[in-house]
């Protein structure tokens, strides 16, 4: 069959490719690019749409073309959600590791608090907050100010409530 009388193209001799002469092939899917190419460029319009539109919104004006709102409005969720976090979080970052840093020290090594021996990874915490090595970590072994019979009453009487039937009414 003749391709010029029915309009159909012959497919090209060879790969296609990509216009932006990255090295890799296109295809006319994607405009003669890579997919890489096509998808950093797809990212640059709509971030210059989104632009455009948030420019319009601040200054009041409306667009005139029928289908802007609609991609724009598919743009702005994304690029909305990703601009505010990068500026709100960067000073939040910032002055969270000044005041850290100002207010606590680097500590040293972690230590038990009655015999000073160094504890490492290995550490047990008590319930009077102090960090204690295996010899001293029970309460009997160091001198713990944690009341442990005020604890245990009171968590007896939050598991066991008192139930009290109602009086019955006099005939």
């Amino acid at each position: 069959m003749d391709h010029g009388k029915t309009g159909c193209q012959t497919p090209p001799e060879g790969p296609i490719l990509c216009i932006n002469n990255c090295g890799f092939l296109g295809s006319a899917a994607t405009m003669n690019m890579c997919s890489k190419c096509h998808k950093d460029m797809m990212l640059k319009q709509e971030q210059a749409l989104a632009a455009s539109s948030i420019g319009n919104i601040m200054n009041g004006s409306s667009s005139s073309s029928g289908n802007e709102p609609f991609v724009s409005a598919n743009v702005n969720t994304p690029v909305n959600s990703v601009e505010p976090k990068t500026t709100s979080e960067e000073p939040c970052l910032a002055s969270g590791s000044k005041e850290s840093g100002e207010a606590k020290p680097k500590d040293g090594p972690k230590r038990c608090n009655s015999c000073n021996k160094r504890v490492g990874l290995t550490g047990f915490s008590c319930r009077c907050g102090n960090l204690f090595c295996a010899a001293h970590r029970y309460s009997d072994k160091h001198d713990c100010s944690f009341d442990y019979r005020t604890a245990a009453r009171d968590a007896i009487s939050k598991a066991n409530p008192i139930v009290k039937a109602e009086k019955l009414g006099k005939i």
